[in-house]
């Protein structure tokens, strides 16, 4: 599969006005949506915050803090509220990559279109029921 990039906005529910605009690279293997933690101030306060630790792509484990509800909005597709994890984020070009992960994803109700190399609005919530035997 190639690689997919979109735009991602998330804004602050509280101070309304206060966003972040960014390329983001689509990357189903990543948890959720990941900005650098040096743009969280751009958000203002955010009302729930909480620490965490997670596991990078290459098996080393970093500190990171989960933030939320902000509102995000991928490309053109409906705008949402969830979450957002900031992370240091060290870029030897001085830029940093924006990840838009797979729980994002679920949350926008995207599928990736790999013949297209894009992103699709899934027409239905999943509600699938397992059924007890």
């Amino acid at each position: 599969m190639g690689r997919i990039m979109t735009s991602v906005t998330v804004g602050s529910f509280t101070e309304p006005g206060r966003e972040i605009r960014s390329d983001a690279l689509v990357d189903t293997g990543a948890y959720c949506l990941m900005l650098p933690a040096a743009w969280k101030p751009r958000l203002g306060p955010l009302p729930i915050c909480r620490p965490v630790e997670v596991e990078l792509a290459d098996h080393r484990t970093a500190s990171g803090e989960m933030c939320g509800p902000v509102r995000i909005q991928i490309a053109g597709f409906e705008p949402f509220a969830g979450e957002v994890l900031f992370l240091e984020m060290q870029e030897p070009s001085g830029g940093f990559e924006v990840l838009i992960g797979y729980l994002t994803l679920e949350q926008a109700r995207l599928v990736v279109d790999t013949i297209r190399h894009r992103l699709v609005r899934y027409p239905y919530v999943d509600l699938k029921l397992q059924r007890i035997a």
